[in-house]
C-alpha cells in the first residue's frame, strides 16, 4: 500500500463496479436491510458507459431480484420472436434447424437488450432505497487490513503526471472501507487479478479462458428490419483459424446490433480478429441487411468463456468475486448476465448474514458452494464441455459431440465427464514462421471501416497527460521477443489500434484504448498488463 495521506470513509459493503452484478449486490443488500450502508464505484463517467455485451437476456436473474420489473419499466421491451442458427461459406449459408438443439438453446422468453440501458435503469432502483453510486470513481488500490484481508480500495485518485509524479492538480482520491468488498469489475478486472493472485483462487481450477467480443450498432433500412430476431451464424470467415461467430439481432427503431467474436485461443499469429469481423459483414447474407444503413456504434470487449470448471473461488478474506470476475458466461447461449445478477445477489445475501452474525473481513465459505451448486452451477455444468471440444476438435466435431453431451447432461449425466481446457489463450499462440500471413480485404468505407476510424464510433477519450494505463513488465520484450518470434501479435489482435510497431520501436498509443482487455489476455509473453486509468476515462458507449 501507498504512503499516500487519505481521507477514508466507512461503508458495510463496498462494490466495485456498477455492471449487473455489482448492483444486483447493491439491490439485494437494500431488500435485506434498508438501514445497512452501500457504496457502488463506477470508473466509467456515468453508469453503463463501460457496459457492452450482446445481449440477448434472460430475465431469470431480474426475476430473482426484482420480480415487478416489468411494472417498474425495466427497459425489456424487445421479446425474441424468431431464432436462427446459420452455418456461413463465403458465398451462401445452410440453415441449421432448431429442433435438434438441446432446449436450453432456445431463446423464447429471452429479450434483446441494451446492457448499459439495462444497468442504468437497475442503478435508478439502486438509488433510491438508498445506495450511493459514484460514477467517475476509478479503484486504483487495494486496502488490507492487518490480518491480510480486504478490507477497501482507493478509488478517485487524479493529476498524476505521465512519469507517475503529482501534478499541481493532483488529487489523492480516498480510501473507502467496507465489512466486505465485492469486485465487479468485468472481465479480467485488474483489482481481480491481484486477489486471485494473493490468495491462489485459481489453484483447482482450469485456465480461464477467453474470447474478444466486437460490436456495432447500425440503422437499417425499415424494409430490412425484423424486431426481435435473433441469428447466430458460425464457419466464414474464420474457417480453420480460429474459433468463433456472429450475432445479429434486431431490436426496436430499426436497429441491429451486428457483432463477431474470436475466441482467444487462435494459434496463427497473424490473424487479425478485428478484420475477420470487417469481412464478415461482406458475407451476401449480412451485407443485403446493411446495404444502404449507417453504423451509429462501436466497441469491443474481452469474454470469459472457461465456464463450471475455469472458476477460481469466489470467496476472499473481505469479499468476493462477482459476475465476469468469476467467469459465468454460458458459452453456447452466449449469455452471461443473468449469471452475473444471480452472482450478485447471492453474494449479498452471504454478506448480510455475516454482518448480521457480527462478522467482517472473513471468508464467506457458502457464496462459492452456492455457486456450484446452485442455478448459476446447474447453468454452467450442463455446457461445460463444449468450449474444450471445440478448442481440441474444431467446429464441426463440438457441434456433434458437443450438442450430444448438453443433450445428456440435460438428462442427468455425461459420458465423456469434464474435459480439460489446457493451455491458457497467451500460450496457445504459435510461433509466426509456422503459419502464413493472412491477406485482408481493404475495408470499404461502407461495410466496413477501419480501426482508428470505428473507435471514433465508441467516444473514447483519456487524459493524455496521465501515466499509460498499459504497462509493459519489460519494455525490450516487445521487439527483441515477440516481434521476431510472434510477428507482434498486438498489432493486430488489439481492436482499437493502441499497439504499433514503427521503426523498430513498440508504440502504446493508450488514448484508443477501449478497455477490451485483449493485451492482458493474448499477449504471448504475458507482458502487458491492464491497469484502471483515472476514473471517467475510456468508452462512453450510448446504449450498447
Amino acid at each position: 500500500m501507498s504512503d499516500i495521506e487519505r481521507e477514508s470513509m466507512e461503508y458495510d459493503v463496498v462494490i466495485v463496479g456498477a455492471g449487473p452484478a455489482g448492483l444486483s449486490a447493491a439491490i439485494r443488500l437494500k431488500q435485506l436491510d434498508q438501514e445497512i450502508n452501500v457504496v457502488v464505484l463506477e470508473k466509467g463517467s456515468e453508469v453503463g458507459a463501460h457496459i457492452l455485451s450482446g445481449a440477448v437476456l434472460d430475465p431469470v436473474g431480474l426475476d430473482a431480484l426484482i420480480p415487478d420489473w416489468k411494472a417498474k419499466g425495466a427497459p425489456l421491451t424487445v421479446p425474441v420472436r424468431e431464432d436462427n442458427f446459420y452455418m456461413l461459406g463465403e458465398a451462401g449459408q445452410v440453415r441449421i434447424p432448431n429442433f435438434p438443439m438441446p432446449p436450453l438453446m432456445n431463446n423464447h422468453g429471452n429479450y434483446i437488450v441494451s446492457m448499459g440501458n439495462v444497468c442504468r435503469w437497475m442503478a435508478e432502483q439502486a438509488e433510491e432505497m438508498g445506495v450511493e453510486i459514484f460514477p467517475g470513481m476509478a479503484c486504483s488500490e487495494l486496502i488490507y487490513g492487518v490480518n491480510g484481508e480486504i478490507k477497501g480500495v482507493v478509488a478517485g485518485e487524479f493529476g498524476l503526471n505521465a512519469d507517475g509524479t503529482q501534478s499541481d492538480a493532483y488529487e489523492p482520491g480516498m480510501e473507502l472501507h467496507g465489512k466486505y468488498v465485492f469486485l465487479g469489475e468485468g472481465v479480467r478486472g485488474s483489482l481481480s487479478k491481484q486477489v486471485i493472485e494473493k490468495y491462489a483462487l485459481d489453484a483447482n481450477a482450469e485456465p480461464q479462458k477467453y474470447g474478444l467480443g466486437m460490436k456495432e450498432i447500425w440503422e437499417i433500412d425499415p424494409a430490412l428490419h425484423n424486431e426481435g430476431s435473433v441469428t447466430h451464424t458460425m464457419g466464414w470467415p474464420l474457417g480453420k483459424n480460429a474459433g468463433g461467430g456472429s450475432f445479429v439481432y434486431h431490436l426496436e427503431n430499426n436497429q441491429v446490433y451486428v457483432g463477431f467474436v474470436v475466441h482467444l485461443n487462435y494459434k496463427n499469429p497473424h490473424l487479425y480478429p478485428y478484420m475477420e469481423f470487417q469481412r464478415f459483414k461482406h458475407h451476401p447474407m449480412i451485407a443485403k441487411l446493411l446495404e444502404g444503413g449507417k453504423r451509429v456504434a462501436y466497441g469491443a470487449r474481452a469474454i470469459t468463456e472457461g465456464g463450471y470448471q475455469s472458476m477460481p473461488d469466489a470467496a476472499f478474506p473481505g469479499g468476493a468475486l462477482l459476475g465476469c470476475s468469476v467467469g459465468l458466461v454460458n458459452v453456447p447461449r452466449i449469455k452471461g448476465n443473468h449469471n452475473a445478477m444471480l452472482s450478485g445477489k447471492a453474494a449479498a445475501e452471504h454478506a448480510f448474514a455475516a454482518i448480521r452474525e457480527g462478522r467482517s473481513g472473513d471468508k464467506l465459505e457458502g457464496y462459492m458452494a452456492e455457486l456450484k451448486e446452485g442455478a448459476i452451477g446447474q447453468d454452467l455444468k450442463k455446457v461445460r464441455n463444449v468450449k474444450p471440444l471445440w478448442s481440441k476438435h474444431g467446429l464441426m466435431t463440438s457441434l456433434t459431440l458437443g450438442g450430444f453431451d448438453m443433450w445428456t447432461n440435460t438428462l442427468g449425466f455425461s459420458l465423456l465427464g469434464t474435459v480439460s481446457h489446457g493451455k491458457n489463450d497467451a500460450e496457445s499462440t504459435g510461433l509466426a514462421a509456422n503459419f502464413a500471413p493472412i491477406d485482408y480485404p481493404k475495408p470499404d468505407g461502407k461495410l466496413s471501416f477501419d480501426r482508428l476510424t470505428n473507435v471514433s464510433f465508441s467516444m473514447t477519450n483519456h487524459e493524455e497527460s496521465q501515466p499509460a494505463h498499459l504497462k509493459l513488465k519489460d519494455a525490450s520484450i516487445p521487439i527483441s521477443v515477440n516481434l521476431p518470434k510472434y510477428a507482434e501479435p498486438a498489432q493486430r489482435y488489439c481492436p482499437a489500434g493502441v499497439y504499433e510497431v514503427v521503426d523498430e520501436q513498440f508504440v502504446i498509443n493508450f488514448q484508443n484504448c477501449i478497455h477490451c482487455k485483449a493485451c492482458d489476455i493474448k499477449d504471448p509473453s504475458q507482458n502487458i498488463v491492464w491497469t484502471t486509468p483515472q476514473g471517467g476515462d475510456g468508452p462512453n458507449y450510448p446504449n450498447m
